[in-house]
């Protein structure tokens, strides 16, 4: 018998796996794709030409995950990324943010000085935030309810930080609380950089920069390292499945077993107690425990027979919110886009970073959000494209180039029509919005993958296409994640533990999930002997 089963390489399932592996657990992983990763992979979709079909930067991967896991000694490579982001306008204008901090103040200085003056101040107010939010990330959320006394040391590092916002905490409080768009306007009253800043707040969220919660949501992503470096992201070298490649490699040497293009059909139970997992050929493998990578939709309505639930527990999983607002364009490409105002032969720095394009204010950022609400296709929607082959040229074959993009506001199905129907217009559409900034760029395309919401949950298995695991609004955060009473990733059915993106602290390729999950099992099954 296994000590643990895992459900699901995806990088928060290997994390665990590893985690549970050198505690000297005898683990083994199940994983439905050939791939490993899930979400967090890289695929060769043409020849040539590797992608980072779905998660394509890293930043909050948590360092003591890099660090216990020894991942370099694995091959991990971060490549950092400056500048970090690169906002070009129509008119030859642009806005490059990241790097060098006096280089951004001028930058932003050429759309407002006053702009320019208050940026720093808003910076260190985000890095003093985060600074609060991020010793909870690394450990089980306290729970009022269920106090514990280890929870008393990471809530007196939030407490230092807290008291370090000092004249901040008010700024601070309405950055937690509030929507993106009244933080970025009490800051700043210049676009784009607005709309560049508020993009932070959106990704991966059902919700425009108008919408209450998207100011944490920002907070989320600005706690982004690299190599110690703060606020800096990266390119993984050799696409996002490196990193998570990295993690298996590391808990193989643990001793885990890994097994891809097995899928698990179901929890198999003994009364209200996993007793292991039944694989799609119909083969028993029992376990100790068993720990679900997938999200909590999947797991409770999939994976689990509903009779084992308790009724409000169930009512509580059907309430959670998988609406998404994602589509991916995965592209290959003859060559790297020449932006209008920038001379000199590519790469330059414009293509190192995030390249914002399309919604170019919180107005149309609204606006596309409220096209995405009435079942709509944006005209303008908001979109991020990176272009990793400028940094890592493995990526693709010589001279040519690999891009993504990250499309918002969509709805899950267009009305009155379809994604099969709707796709190849809707991704002309996309790529007319960089024609705008860089003449030529869709003569360059060579090939292209849409993916809509659907696609990413038949692709990934993500309920609803949501990249998170579910909404990150403030009613579904630490203690209340995924539902009230259960966010320690232990669940209703005894030995069955969450240990994904649904769970504390949350969506980004993090590994803190795997990792909080990992020792909560390995505390609960000592205590068992």
């Amino acid at each position: 018998m296994l000590d643990a089963v895992v459900i699901g390489a995806g990088h928060n399932g290997l994390t665990a796996a590893a985690y549970l592996a050198r505690a000297g657990l005898r683990v083994r992983v199940y994983e439905a794709r050939p791939v490993l990763g899930g979400a967090c992979v890289t695929e060769e979709l043409w020849p040539g030409f590797r992608v980072s079909r779905a998660a394509y930067v890293a930043g909050l991967l948590r360092p003591k995950v890099v660090e216990e896991l020894a991942l370099a000694s694995h091959g991990l490579r971060l490549l950092p990324r400056r500048p970090a982001s690169f906002t070009p306008l129509a008119d030859g204008r642009s806005l490059t943010l990241g790097g060098d901090r006096a280089a951004a103040e001028a930058e932003i200085r050429r759309f407002s000085a006053r702009d320019a003056e208050a940026y720093p101040r808003y910076e260190a107010v985000l890095d003093r935030a985060s600074r609060v939010v991020e010793p909870l990330l690394d450990v089980s959320p306290p729970d009022p309810a269920r106090p514990r006394w280890r929870d008393l040391a990471p809530l007196a590092r939030a407490a230092r930080g807290a008291l370090g916002l000092r004249r901040d905490a008010a700024a601070a409080a309405r950055l937690l609380l509030g929507s993106a768009r009244s933080t970025l306007e009490s800051w700043f009253e210049s676009e784009p950089l607005r709309s560049t800043l508020a993009t932070d707040a959106l990704i991966g969220a059902w919700a425009g920069p108008s919408t209450p919660g998207t100011g944490y949501v920002l907070l989320h992503h600005v706690m982004g390292e690299t190599g110690g470096a703060r606020g800096v992201w990266a390119y993984v070298e050799g696409g996002m499945g490196r990193l998570s490649e990295a993690i298996a490699s590391a808990a193989r040497a643990a001793g885990a077993e890994i097994e891809p293009d097995c899928r698990v059909a179901r929890v198999w139970l003994d009364g209200a107690r996993a007793r292991g997992v039944v694989l799609a050929d119909g083969s028993p493998v029992e376990a100790r425990v068993v720990l679900s990578n997938a999200d909590p939709r999947c797991t409770f309505q999939g994976l689990v027979d509903p009779a084992a639930l308790p009724e409000d527990f169930a009512a509580d999983v059907a309430r959670l919110d998988f609406r998404s607002p994602s589509l991916k364009i995965n592209l290959a490409l003859d060559a790297l886009p020449r932006f209008r105002g920038r001379e000199g032969e590519p790469p330059g720095p414009e293509h190192a970073g995030t390249v914002h394009l399309g919604a170019a204010d919180l107005d149309a950022l609204d606006a596309s959000f409220a096209a995405a609400e009435a079942g709509r296709l944006p005209e303008r929607p908001m979109v991020e494209m990176t272009l990793p082959s400028a940094l890592d040229p493995s990526l693709a074959p010589p001279g040519r180039h690999v891009a993504s993009m990250f499309v918002q506001h969509v709805p899950w199905q267009p009305a009155g029509s379809s994604w099969d129907a709707e796709r190849d217009a809707f991704a002309d559409r996309v790529l007319a919005l960089v024609d705008e900034v860089a003449p030529g760029f869709s003569a360059s395309v060579l090939y292209r993958e849409v993916l809509a919401p659907p696609d990413l949950e038949r692709v990934f298995g993500l309920s609803g296409g949501n990249i998170f695991h579910g909404a990150m609004t403030l009613d579904r955060l630490g203690f209340l994640r995924p539902v009230p009473g259960w966010a320690r990733y232990r669940t209703p059915v005894a030995s069955l533990y969450l240990c994904g993106a649904g769970t504390h602290p949350g969506g980004g390729v993090m590994g803190a999930c795997g990792r909080n999950a990992a020792r909560e099992v390995i505390a609960d099954l000592r205590r068992a002997r």
